[in-house]
């Protein structure tokens, strides 16, 4: 089997005790199973394991036949896991919104017509997951959630929390708000082509007054890890006021690097 099978297959502790009462040495025999386990053999294994531990935890009825869990769920459910997941993974009090669900939504059912409402009525199933690849990329809907998740907790988390970041909306809408802002208006996004990465999307107004919308390179943790998204943001002179009108050194000056502030 592949290893897309192998993180697919689930397994139980089973804790066994027995309790003697006194006086009557009456003798109870208590078992229970574990939450489910997946054993993996890589590293490279451990995204799509913890995708199947989570749609079972998430999904699954309280007396079930192990491992049985239902193939589809109702989309609001859906949410309500993925903004758990977040919030515990990030160790923050800040959710997601509803926008972001929009955003989410529109990723995990390639449907960039359908309303917030439209979304709601739907059910997503576990191919749709974290078995189908996104269109045109080369990873599922969870392996791309999962890098953000990551990013987020090892270098974002402040940003965060303090709202700093919007995340969670595409390319195309970007463009949309941006396109009427004052030059040098930007805002931080989660990057759709890299798992792991966040990227800057600023305008650019011409002479002539038009604009354009350009999307800085993602950063991952590794670059982030190297010098902080604060401190980037400040050395791009380019940026002037974080979406919609906030100045930069306002919004992210608690997140400069002080030293270096204090040197300049």
């Amino acid at each position: 089997k592949g290893s897309e099978s192998v993180t697919e297959e689930k397994c139980a502790v089973l804790f066994s005790t027995t309790v003697a009462l006194t006086p009557s040495n009456l003798s109870i025999h208590l078992q229970v199973l574990s939450l489910p386990i997946v054993v993996i053999v890589h590293g490279n294994q451990d995204n799509n394991a913890k995708a199947t531990v989570l749609w079972d935890n998430a999904f699954s009825e309280i007396d079930r036949v192990p491992f049985v869990v239902a193939e589809r769920v109702p989309w609001e459910k859906m949410c309500d896991t993925l903004n758990l997941k977040f919030m515990a993974e990030v160790q923050t009090t800040k959710g997601l919104l509803k926008e972001h669900y929009f955003f989410l939504a529109q990723k995990i059912f390639n449907d960039h017509s359908a309303s917030l409402e439209d979304f709601q009525s739907r059910s997503v199933s576990w191919a749709q997951f974290n078995k189908e690849i996104l269109p045109g990329r080369g990873f599922t809907f969870w392996q791309w959630f999962d890098g953000v998740l990551d990013l987020t907790k090892r270098c974002l988390k402040s940003y965060w929390s303090d709202r700093l970041i919007i995340g969670f909306i595409s390319k195309q809408y970007v463009c949309k708000l941006l396109s009427t802002e004052p030059d040098g208006t930007f805002l931080l996004r989660f990057s759709d082509s890299e798992i792991g990465g966040v990227t800057i999307a600023h305008v650019i107004r011409g002479k002539d007054g038009s604009s354009q919308v350009e999307n800085i390179q993602p950063f991952s943790a590794k670059d982030l890890s190297i010098r902080s998204l604060g401190d980037r943001i400040r050395d791009l002179g380019q940026l002037r006021n974080l979406y919609p009108n906030t100045p930069k050194d306002q919004a992210f000056g608690s997140h400069y690097n002080k030293e270096q502030t204090g040197k300049d």
